[in-house]
């Protein structure tokens, strides 16, 4: 029975999955450069996205906004994570009107 525990607790895996809520909601997911879909794909309702154990990094991309990046390594529990991309057409500080 020992020996039973023993092999169950090394084989605990440290993946889990990452809900995802983006403005905007259609901008595309990367996982480690692969497209995995939309956002709202994995908005945690009815699923996340996925991830096996290891260091990931996530993308988050639209044209006409900058993209998002961040790296995150699974503890086994589901992550949420909020990301709003800032428009790549207007000027910091500045008026957008001509």
């Amino acid at each position: 029975m020992a020996r039973a525990r023993e092999m169950m607790a090394g084989a605990q895996s440290t993946s889990g999955d990452v809900a995802l809520r983006c403005d905007p909601e259609d901008a595309e997911v990367y996982l480690d450069g692969v497209l995995q879909g939309l956002c709202s794909d994995y908005s945690g309702s009815p699923r996340g996205l996925t991830l096996g154990s290891g260091l990931h990094q996530i993308e988050v991309k639209k044209r006409g906004y900058w993209p998002y990046t961040t790296y995150y390594e699974p503890s086994g529990a589901r992550a949420r994570l909020t990301i709003q991309l800032r428009s790549s057409e207007s000027v910091p500080g500045g008026n957008t009107t001509p």
